[in-house]
């Protein structure tokens, strides 16, 4: 799995996930949400009218947008909400939802699969890894519902001035270019990326590619966007739903042949929680469909690259597309 290197970035972090532990992830804290909002196409009737519910996110951009999001939702739809979002590491926040010490949060899928079900392989599929989680994750207590297009990924990304000069729009034609012209595929790419089996050794595998060592760059994630922006690296490694992509005008590489691990965003319940509150499924289930990676990208560069509060950021975009409006 990924760790967290950056606000937006990987979404999991395995070399947090030993030392943290629900005790010391602030879990006895939270404060309440207190948005003015009343139901718009979501919360109609206020079906969670009553139900006190704690909703949990990681510490990243994208996760503190999705939680507020989510605890948005439930208020708009009656309920009373305790925000205990922005966890450190991954663990933290899957084990509020797991033990009841939270009731919801947005996790992804192949974090689910990888690091908290221990499976090696991820399935390729991003509906029959859903699937496989959902399955997995029932005698742990938890209901993951339907999945959005949301899939925070590795990628190869570069800027608008090597495009036009290269033309590559995916990575089988990387590969192409890296044996016909080698000097002119160079990556840069996170210390990480570059040693794991499901980072730069298993794409050039799976790619049939063999860059010579020269070619490749490690450096920071940050330093990578602005590289890969300056043109200093042709290819720079990338996060899928980072709001970089966009604010730089970066082009990025389809992976033709689904190598990369799916980390498609679902909402995560407790299942006691579900079935005390049936209704938080229907709240959610408009909003999860419309989330995909052009939402996150623009929603985590307002964060990330304007300065904007992620809180205030999920608001207005709740209200923009109809999901709430004001109280």
């Amino acid at each position: 799995m990924r760790r967290v290197t950056s606000v937006t970035g990987p979404v999991a972090a395995l070399a947090l996930l030993a030392a943290v532990s629900v005790s010391g992830c602030g879990l006895t804290s939270g404060s309440p949400m207190v948005d003015d909002v009343k139901p718009g196409s979501v919360g109609k009737g206020q079906p969670l009218k009553g139900a006190d519910l704690t909703v949990t996110s990681k510490e990243f951009t994208e996760q503190l947008i999705l939680g507020a999001i989510m605890g948005i939702a439930f208020q708009a739809a009656g309920a009373e909400v305790l925000d205990r979002t922005g966890i450190q590491g991954s663990i933290g926040s899957r084990e509020a939802v797991k033990n009841g010490d939270a009731d919801a949060g947005y996790e992804y899928t192949g974090t689910a699969w990888i690091t908290y079900l221990g499976n090696s392989d991820p399935i390729t599929d991003p509906q029959k890894q859903w699937e496989a989680v959902r399955d997995a994750d029932r005698k742990n207590g938890l209901t993951w519902l339907p999945p959005s297009k949301l899939n925070n990924t590795y990628a190869l990304a570069m800027n608008q001035a090597n495009f036009k000069k290269y033309g590559t729009k995916t990575l089988s034609e990387v590969a192409a270019l890296s044996k016909k012209d080698p000097k002119a595929v160079t990556v840069c790419v996170e210390s990480e990326f570059a040693n794991r089996a499901d980072g730069m050794p298993g794409m050039e595998k799976a790619y049939g590619m063999k860059l010579p060592s020269g070619n490749i760059t490690q450096m920071d994630t940050g330093i990578i966007y602005t590289q890969v922006k300056k043109g200093s690296c042709t290819y720079g490694e990338v996060f899928t739903t980072d709001g970089r992509i966009k604010s730089m005008n970066l082009a990025v590489m389809a992976d033709d042949k689904k190598f990369f691990p799916n980390y498609n965003v679902a909402p995560q319940i407790n299942t006691k929680a579900l079935k005390k509150y049936p209704a938080i499924a229907e709240v959610l289930a408009p909003i999860t469909k419309r989330l995909d990676n052009d939402v996150a990208q623009e929603l985590n560069a307002k964060v990330d690259v304007d300065g904007e509060d992620p809180h205030a950021v999920a608001l207005d975009w709740m209200k923009k597309e109809g999901f709430v409006k004001d109280g």
